[in-house]
């Protein structure tokens, strides 16, 4: 039985691995006002069973900024949903939408993911942006809205788990792709 306990702890130890994944990028990815050259960003980083298949032009330029442009997306949604996936936790199906810190951290999250879909649906539209990183973009955007409705409607743990677990299997999608394409998210 999946509990949305566990659902907070498996949320949230995806997004902390997003923000490994993060700081692991080249330091063009801390900043965003930031513009390096191959030689500042060192060498690309070989992830195990990730075979690199590095673009070039005006693609490569796009799938930086999309990639870049999606981290933060995540790591804003993951920052902002976690309270609400901790206090929420414990009660199965059942979440107490009537305890005011999950009231509060509801609508934080809410708040959060619907702004992070909206970042995350315009770098999947980045020109030139190759179709195996744009379609994950776009899946995950939209079902970070879906749980931000969810939320909002005050779904059981059963819909958000299910919700988040498809978030997470997006993200993951784009976060192989851009590693493909010799970038991190």
């Amino acid at each position: 039985m999946t509990t949305s306990h566990s659902r907070g702890r498996a949320l949230a130890a995806f997004f902390i691995a997003g923000g490994v994944a993060l700081g692991m990028a080249p330091a063009a990815f801390a900043d965003p006002d930031a513009t390096t050259t191959e030689e500042d960003a060192g060498p690309p980083i070989q992830l195990p069973n990730v075979v690199s298949q590095p673009v070039d032009g005006d693609a490569a330029q796009a799938v930086v900024e999309a990639c870049k442009a999606f981290s933060v997306a995540l790591n804003y949604a993951a920052s902002n949903y976690e309270d609400f996936a901790y206090n929420s936790a414990g009660g199965g199906n059942t979440v107490n939408y009537a305890d005011g810190s999950v009231v509060s951290a509801n609508s934080v999250g809410r708040t959060a993911l619907r702004q992070a879909s909206s970042m995350a649906l315009q770098a999947s539209l980045t020109p030139g942006l190759p179709g195996d990183i744009s379609a994950p973009m776009g899946a995950w955007s939209l079902r970070a809205a879906k749980l931000a409705v969810v939320m909002g409607l005050h779904g059981g743990g059963s819909t958000l788990n299910s919700t988040a677990t498809d978030m997470n299997d997006s993200a993951h999608e784009v976060q192989m792709a851009c590693a493909k394409a010799g970038t991190v998210v």
